[in-house]
């Protein structure tokens, strides 16, 4: 092995033990999928796993069986969420999330017809520990 060959080896080596203890769920790109997958959970009635990305504080202030009675039970039935677009800052990003969804609404034709809609959200998401989390209002 020549001098140049040892450097490469050992320069490559090096690298990979620095990246290894990396955690690259963390990046900013993560929020993307991360605001999505919690109004999955939403849509599925499965709040009591949307709890988890909710940030750390939210958490001790609420607990998972309250937040979760609250949010599978409201009269708005969320129908779909795709990732529009993201504002970010270092350890903040404003992520905007359209939602479609279908609210009952009493006087729509027969006994409260649901009508059918979409908005776009705006959600505040923070980075705790390598992690984004979502920050309620």
């Amino acid at each position: 092995m020549t001098s140049i060959e040892r450097i490469a080896f050992v320069t490559v080596g090096a690298l990979a033990v620095a990246l290894g203890g990396c955690k690259f769920g963390g990046g900013v790109d993560s929020v993307d999928t991360r605001s999505v997958e919690r109004w999955n959970y939403l849509i599925a009635h499965q709040a009591d796993k949307a709890y988890d990305y909710l940030t750390p504080g939210t958490r001790e202030t609420q607990t998972r069986e309250n937040y979760a009675a609250s949010m599978n039970n409201r009269p708005v039935r969320w129908a779909s969420a795709k990732f529009n677009h993201k504002e970010c800052d270092a350890d903040r990003c404003k992520v905007y999330v359209d939602v479609s969804y279908s609210v009952a609404m009493p006087g729509a034709g027969g006994a409260g017809r649901s009508v059918e809609t979409s908005n776009t959200q705006i959600e505040t998401w923070v980075r705790v520990e390598d992690e984004w989390f979502f920050l309620p209002k």
